[in-house]
């Protein structure tokens, strides 16, 4: 998913973004982590999604049980890697646009709104 690009965005586009850098951020971070412990993470995963999560779960339990087991080590937390050279197939530009605008209405609906969103932006 892409940012709202440009200086004269709506107050839903500029909700949109922070939300999107914020969660970016949590998912970078946590997929770093993996990815530090997990090299299987570093290269595409030939694999059909329904196993891709299966594999992804997987990692995250082993993980956990470490952590408990070991305890926490700071580096694991610490440690980035950053993953921005992902190819999609052609096509997928609209459909990606009109997910976009349905999550930035979402975010500015009486459902989909945080009480503090408005402050960030």
């Amino acid at each position: 998913m892409r940012p709202y690009g440009g200086n004269n965005l709506s107050v839903s586009q500029r909700i949109y973004n922070y939300r999107l850098s914020r969660g970016r951020r949590f998912v970078e971070c946590a997929f770093g982590i993996l990815a530090n412990k997990w090299r299987l993470f570093h290269t595409p995963i030939t694999l059909e999604p329904e196993n891709v999560t299966h594999v992804v779960k997987a990692a995250c339990v082993l993980h956990n049980f470490i952590r408990v087991r070991d305890g926490v080590h700071l580096e694991d937390a610490t440690s980035y890697q950053d993953f921005h050279n992902v190819e999609f197939p052609n096509g997928t530009q609209r459909l990606a646009r009109t997910v976009r605008d349905n999550f930035a209405t979402y975010f500015m609906s009486p459902e989909g709104e945080l009480p503090w969103q408005m402050s960030k932006i």
